[in-house]
């Protein structure tokens, strides 16, 4: 049986693969430290944990729900957005609870998009957004970040190659629940805190992000679960005026709430788009579980609190890594926000036959580090080619663990 084309040119997922191998070596005895997966070790507040225990013991919560979630739920995303982020949403229109935020960026890859159809897509940036745009039969068109640029877009450079399309005849029609020609540019895929950098965004670059949607006629994706880990100013790219016009956000309860196996997520924006999604994610999927959506809604009304204490281990753990890096000849920056350290690798010379590696210099260090001290921390270049000098450490391991990776590498030299 033939798999379809659209799966041509998507491999597995990058950790889908390292994770089956590092579990090979730990069979094998090398008991390996896993520094590279961004998988929260801690557990939600235990309110949270007592309301989904208490609501699913109850007999009438395990039917099918709505496909636009719980009111419950809504409202208590419409709260949060106007306590952290001073963002006004109506809970009955402009909010669609997702099961993950990451399940929303295939919904908005086939709503909008038809075959060809062109998407601004970060590099580096979060690999799902290529594989969704492609898996939609959309072609990516990649936009470098660099740390000189302190990885923002360069509007200027995407103007003119957007302006260039439609002088070529691929002129975008300017609704965006409606057709264009092929080639388009449509979407664009942003997200601050970057990920994998860690770079926290400022309001003039929100204000430029929404300037430039709206001059060109398309729709920008805001992707937002990284706002409250080591960052004091949470902040929403719909906060700016008139975002609504050209802007939706995912958001997500994995890493600011230590869910991630819960799979919660939302979708925020105007009322047409919400419409509009809701057209495709209703006929691929049901409404959440109740009390997860329940749940979900306590761990939404937590106090600043909550994300102290996250943040004061979060804290304490990325001047460890910091300690790593800086033993293995890292350059990096103390001004990163999300729960990963980004840093450039130093040159590693090749073993012997092997003249490069695939995923650039961060993939020769990474390799390095793992098969010769048993510490595995993620090479740079899986998150594109403009990542490749460099490799990203996760903070998702208790300092012990750390201190345990620095001593191996370390004796290894």
């Amino acid at each position: 049986m033939k798999t379809s084309k659209r799966l041509i040119g998507i491999g597995e997922y990058y950790f889908s693969q390292k994770l089956r191998e590092i579990d090979e070596l730990n069979k094998s005895g090398k008991d390996i430290i896993n520094l590279g997966i961004g998988s929260p070790d801690m557990p939600p507040h235990p309110e949270v944990i007592k309301i989904l225990q208490e609501e699913s013991a109850k007999p009438t919560v395990h039917a099918y729900q709505s496909y636009k979630g719980s009111p419950v739920l809504r409202n208590a995303i419409r709260d949060w957005y106007k306590q952290w982020y001073n963002v006004e949403l109506n809970a009955d229109s402009e909010i669609l609870p997702l099961i993950g935020s990451k399940e929303g960026i295939m919904h908005i890859c086939m709503t909008y998009l038809d075959k060809g159809d062109e998407v601004l897509v970060p590099n580096p940036g979060y690999p799902t957004y290529r594989s969704a745009v492609k898996l939609a039969g959309g072609k990516c068109v990649e936009y470098k970040l660099s740390e000189k640029n302190k990885y923002e877009p360069n509007f200027k450079k995407l103007g003119k190659y957007i302006d260039s399309r439609k002088s070529k005849g691929c002129a975008k029609v300017a609704s965006h629940g409606g057709g264009s020609r092929k080639g388009a540019v449509k979407l664009m895929f942003v997200n601050y805190p970057q990920m994998p950098t860690g770079q926290l965004p400022s309001k003039e670059l929100f204000e430029k992000l929404v300037k430039f949607g709206k001059k060109h006629k398309i729709l920008i994706i805001h992707d937002n679960p990284y706002s409250f880990i080591l960052n004091e100013k949470p902040m929403s790219l719909l906060s700016v005026d008139g975002a609504k016009d050209c802007v939706i956000e995912l958001n997500s309860l994995s890493k600011s709430h230590n869910m991630a196996g819960w799979r919660v997520g939302m979708l925020c924006g105007a009322k047409e788009r919400i419409e509009e999604v809701l057209r495709f994610k209703s006929n691929m999927d049901s409404g959440m579980f109740l009390p997860v959506q329940l749940a979900a809604a306590k761990a939404l009304s937590l106090g600043k609190e909550w994300y102290e204490d996250v943040n004061a281990v979060y804290k304490a753990r990325r001047e460890k890594v910091f300690e790593l890096l800086s033993l293995i000849g890292c350059q990096y920056s103390k001004d990163q926000a999300g729960m990963f350290v980004w840093a450039k690798a130093s040159p590693t010379p090749p073993k012997e036959g092997l003249k490069k590696h695939s995923l650039g210099e961060g993939g020769l260090l990474s390799d390095k580090i793992l098969y010769e001290s048993n510490v595995f921390i993620t090479p740079g270049g899986i998150f594109g080619t403009a990542g490749e000098k460099y490799v990203r450490v996760s903070l998702c391991a208790k300092e012990e663990k750390i201190e345990d990776a620095i001593k191996r590498i370390r004796l290894r030299g």
